[in-house]
């Protein structure tokens, strides 16, 4: 079921979109229109019985709330408690601890484990995605193929290098097939990226794309709802956009990415590079 629910929420979240841009139309393949009218309906259940009024119940708390603004949200710490040279030897530890895991299956057929790297010593922004892709899984380099180039452009768009920011992702193995990791398995690894995220002290976080949503912001809202819109973690400012993956097979979406940046950017102080304007 929890694959349906993902492949349906990415399907509202890209319709949503092209409404977003203005399109009314969208082109179905018949065949798939014909499949889909082929499949099996479960019988609808019986209703049960009416059950007599009751005293009415307080609403329930909605699964996501927004947080305060950036402005407004607490540091989660006052002064670094680690060294540099202690962070990197503490990033270091989890990695080790992260590759010899074996508690998901995705270890049975990666390659390499995929930790992250970049800036540890509480850098401006931790760009944060969903899993290694082919070429990570090779080098053991998180985002170095087509959508790690595509990152790599925004990153230099904003006026930073690789280096000067941390990048990581929710799960340190790559899926067979570049699939969506399922959520079991995303909780296994969740709590290596707690202990690096603790360990770095980012001043703010970029979620990148739906899976890195919900698997920090343990969310069911879709990319497409939060893109651009400030909300935080352990009190750090949390900026969710469109994964490069999703901005090379759909570029009018770069606009709004863009302008998701463009917000971090405002919120460290720091002005839109000349070139980038």
């Amino acid at each position: 079921m929890s694959e349906w629910t993902d492949i349906i929420d990415e399907v509202i979240d890209h319709v949503t979109l092209l409404k977003e841009l203005g399109e009314r139309t969208v082109e179905i393949d018949p065949a798939v229109m014909r499949s889909l009218s082929t499949v099996p309906r479960a019988p609808i259940p019986a209703q049960p019985a009416a059950a007599p009024p009751s005293a009415p119940r307080a609403a329930a708390a909605p699964a996501f709330t927004f947080e305060k603004p950036p402005a407004e949200v607490p540091p989660i710490a006052t002064a670094p408690s680690l060294s540099p040279e202690a962070r990197r030897q503490a990033l270091a530890d989890i990695a080790a601890r992260a590759d010899a895991c074996s508690a998901c299956p995705l270890r049975e057929k990666r390659t390499k484990n995929v930790p992250g790297q970049g800036n540890p010593d509480s850098p401006d922004v931790m760009f944060i995605g969903e899993a290694p892709g082919y070429d990570e899984d090779q080098q053991g380099i998180a985002f170095i193929g087509a959508a790690g180039q595509l990152l790599t452009k925004m990153i230099a768009a904003m006026g930073y290098t690789r280096d000067e920011v941390f990048i990581a992702n929710i799960c340190k193995c790559r899926p067979p097939g570049n699939r969506t990791p399922f959520p079991e398995e995303m909780q296994k690894c969740l709590p290596f990226l707690r202990e690096q995220i603790a360990v770095i002290k980012p001043k703010v976080i970029v979620l990148l794309g739906g899976t890195a949503i919900k698997g920090l912001l343990d969310t069911q809202a879709g990319v497409t709802r939060l893109q651009g819109q400030w909300t935080s973690y352990e009190g750090i400012p949390v900026m969710p956009t469109f994964h490069p993956s999703y901005l090379l097979r759909f570029p009018p979406a770069k606009r709004d990415a863009w302008h998701a940046l463009k917000r971090v950017l405002a919120h460290l102080g720091r002005p839109v590079p000349e070139t980038s304007k």
